[in-house]
């Protein structure tokens, strides 16, 4: 596997039609998938995390293959992705994902809801409205659970009071070709994490995690504590 960062070029940034389509995430992938995509045939082989460093978009992806700018655009840094790791190692880590919890109603017919509005509504059902608890408590409870139980499969379990959530973000844009409206929620995750499972955690990393990986998600970046 390759690990790349993704800059621009100094003089990309001077023609402001080029930030048309950074702004949002399928805009984001679409820029990306531009160094990925060698045919049309090409199916999706990377993960990708997009960042804002002194107001320039940078992304980070995780790959089969080393990215190719064919537009001298971006300024790619790639090397090796292996990381060594071992049973309860420490690491630091930061993850953007699209939690959800599926349901299915009484039809038997599948939903998806956002792990935050999933435990708004839990509430409406249970408490009035000035018994709740403050929003950014709902999306650090909400979140905590989802990731810790996407480490129960995956190979990590979370530290204890060491994991922050935020970033609390509905996306709604339009898939061009299809004229399809897309709607995804992200959460962002930074905080410590202990190895559980080496060989699992490891094709986390590779794979990623949860869903909505197209769009900039599921990409968890870790590092030694």
């Amino acid at each position: 596997m390759q690990i790349s960062k993704i800059q621009l070029n100094a003089d990309a940034s001077d023609h402001p039609a080029f930030w048309e389509h950074v702004g949002g995430a399928y805009q984001a992938h679409s820029l990306i998938w531009d160094l990925f995509s060698d045919g049309p045939e090409r199916e999706r082989d990377f993960l990708f995390r997009q960042e804002v460093h002194q107001g320039m978009p940078v992304f980070w992806t995780v790959s089969e293959r080393v990215p190719s700018d064919r537009n001298e655009t971006w300024n790619i840094k790639s090397k090796p992705y292996a990381p060594i790791l071992r049973q309860g190692m420490h690491l630091s880590f930061v993850l953007r994902a699209n939690p959800i919890r599926s349901r299915r109603d009484d039809l038997g017919k599948q939903h998806r809801h956002d792990v935050v509005m999933d435990m708004k509504t839990a509430l409406k059902d249970s408490k009035p409205g000035d018994q709740w608890p403050a929003e950014d408590q709902i999306i650090q409870e909400a979140g905590l659970v989802w990731l810790a139980n996407q480490g129960n499969a995956k190979g990590f379990s979370l530290q204890d009071g060491a994991v922050r959530v935020d970033g609390y973000t509905q996306h709604r844009f339009v898939k061009p070709k299809k004229k399809q409206m897309v709607q995804i929620s992200t959460l962002d995750f930074t905080g410590l994490l202990t190895v559980t499972d080496p060989e699992r955690f490891t094709t986390a990393l590779f794979n990623g995690i949860g869903p909505a990986k197209g769009f900039g998600c599921g990409l968890m970046m870790v590092r030694p504590a």
